[in-house]
């Protein structure tokens, strides 16, 4: 008599699902049986996007890997379809296929769920966005952007920043602060690669732009001394900068308005909005009241223990960020491969502290690199600026694409000391 092998689903096609479907088949073996779902059949390879459209490239074309093929070769499946809810005490995720309209909707058993869908971005939030409003979050945000930058843009004065993140208190460990952005990576991103094009366009430059921030510091998770680092560069280059805007309260044709009271003028209107909850995840008794997946340090959540969470859906990762995401999933693989007897629980168990790790474009073949534990109560905040932290960033896509979403072991490490340890 065969025995059947557990059944482990992954909510979530892209970085933290499929990084969670890999390491559970690295270190569980052939014991699961692993189906990843998600609503699109390839991935987003987010990171990048700013960087391919001020250097002319299609991020729709370049930027997204196909996830049957790459999911095939560690006999994975995939299902196509979109999430409609969860059945904790039957252990069942209902679904509905969207490989074309009309399905049914059916519901798929699990012994192991990993909830890695990432977040909402509500751009619906914003009064005023869809008129008034661009961004860099997607291919066609990114690609909205540039046809504006070049057809339509007077050089005006431009604003760029995030809206107010909301971020759920339940099951919040006491050493998690209280973040008011959810990522400001992408701002400061932005920003800088922005500048660049602008000079380099003869349409402005950093004295156009203005970065803003809900929080007193911005991309605080980075730590005082690099952010200290960071606004001492960006005020020698002519950035304008306002911070403690609170939310935004609505974009209009002229400007923008924060919930403070304070309005800025602009042209452009550059924002990341908030990173919500999946809907069909609020009110859960596995999530927090932001609908956010509430886990230990573990990825595991408390009282549902065959349920894990990775990546921007679980509530301990804050920032929302990938590195800290892909972090997350090589222990869901451990735990995992624990509970099927494959990992010894002292290795499966190991500790670990989160780390912030961010390459961003800064244009003109340069980049800036942070590093920092100081957000979670640890000693790291390193920030660089150069050449070397751009060939790494496109050298990390590169072999992301050509290992088919697989980073080697020293992918980071490596990041991290050359960035960290050889001179510019």
């Amino acid at each position: 008599m065969t025995m059947k092998k557990p059944k482990v689903l992954v909510l979530g096609g892209n970085f933290a699902g499929l990084g969670a479907a890999q390491k559970i088949r690295d270190h569980a073996g052939d014991a699961v049986e692993i189906t990843v779902i998600d609503r699109k059949a390839y991935l987003d390879y987010i990171p990048n996007i700013p960087l391919e459209i001020f250097e002319g490239r299609d991020p729709a074309v370049t930027m997204n890997m196909p996830l049957v093929e790459t999911l095939a070769r560690d006999d994975i499946r995939f299902a196509q379809a979109e999430v409609l809810g969860l059945d904790l005490d039957a252990r069942q995720v209902r679904v509905r296929p969207n490989e074309r309209p009309g399905a049914a909707e059916y519901r798929l058993d699990y012994d192991y769920l990993v909830i890695a869908l990432g977040a909402r971005l509500a751009f619906d939030k914003i009064e005023g966005f869809a008129e008034h409003g661009h961004s860099i979050t997607d291919a066609f945000q990114a690609n909205r952007l540039i046809d504006y930058l070049k057809n339509d843009y007077k050089g005006g004065p431009i604003v760029v920043g995030s809206a107010r993140f909301h971020q759920g208190t339940k099951g919040r460990p006491a050493w998690l602060k209280t973040a008011l952005a959810a990522c400001e990576g992408p701002p400061v991103e932005v920003s800088l690669a922005l500048a660049h094009w602008l000079e380099k366009n003869g349409k402005g430059g950093a004295k156009n732009i203005t970065i803003f921030t809900p929080a007193e510091l911005i991309a605080e998770d980075a730590g005082e001394k690099v952010v200290g680092q960071l606004l001492q560069a960006a005020g020698s280059m002519g950035f304008s900068y306002v911070n403690k805007t609170e939310d935004i309260r609505r974009l209009t044709a002229d400007g923008i308005e924060f919930a403070n009271g304070q309005n800025l003028p602009a042209e452009l209107k550059i924002v990341l909005p908030n990173w919500e909850a999946h809907d069909f995840l609020k009110g859960l008794p596995i999530s927090d009241e932001a609908g956010f997946v509430i886990t230990g340090m573990d990825m595991r959540n408390p009282d549902h223990p065959e349920v894990l969470a990775c990546g921007d859906a679980a509530a301990l990762t804050v920032p929302k960020l990938g590195a800290i995401g892909h972090q997350e999933a090589e222990i869901v693989g451990r735990q995992i491969a624990k509970s099927v007897g494959r990992m010894a629980r002292q290795q499966a168990d190991a500790p670990w502290m989160p780390e912030v790790i961010c390459i961003g474009d800064m244009g003109g073949g340069k980049a800036f690199y942070i590093h920092a534990t100081s957000w979670f109560g640890g000693d790291i905040q390193e920030l660089r600026m150069g050449h070397l932290p751009y060939a790494q960033k496109l050298a990390y896509k590169e072999a992301f694409f050509r290992n088919h979403g697989r980073i080697p072991n020293w992918g980071l490490p490596l990041a991290e000391w050359s960035a960290e340890k050889l001179p510019f």
